[in-house]
């Protein structure tokens, strides 16, 4: 499956794509950053470290110390995809983060984003 490929791209290849995206739209890198640490359970600080080990998304979702549950609830279509149809556990995830950051480039609130 050619989808299967971005599980060994670096995450921190993808990165600047995020904050770019959110950039473009008045958002910020701290928003991204917040998204992804309540999406994966990271601290800032093992972010920055996974960002400069380059580690693949792969690896970057199996070893993220909690998945946020209220995940489940981020739904919508993300690339001509509904993401709560996704049944391959690391492409959901990887899906659940290109949706909270499509929702930040258009405009959400971090409350709303997060579920909160």
């Amino acid at each position: 499956m050619a989808g299967k490929n971005i599980y060994k791209t670096s995450f921190a290849s993808v990165y600047p794509l995020y904050v770019a995206k959110a950039e473009k739209k008045g958002r910020t890198k701290t928003e991204v950053d917040e998204i992804i640490l309540w999406l994966t359970g990271y601290s800032q600080e093992e972010l920055e470290k996974l960002l400069a080990a380059d580690t693949d998304f792969e690896t970057f979702f199996a070893e993220a110390p909690l998945l946020n549950p209220s995940r489940a609830g981020i739904k919508g279509m993300v690339c001509g995809v509904r993401v709560e149809d996704v049944k391959e556990p690391t492409m959901k995830e990887i899906r659940y983060l290109d949706k909270l950051i499509d929702e930040l480039a258009k405009g959400k609130s971090m409350d709303m984003i997060l579920r909160k």
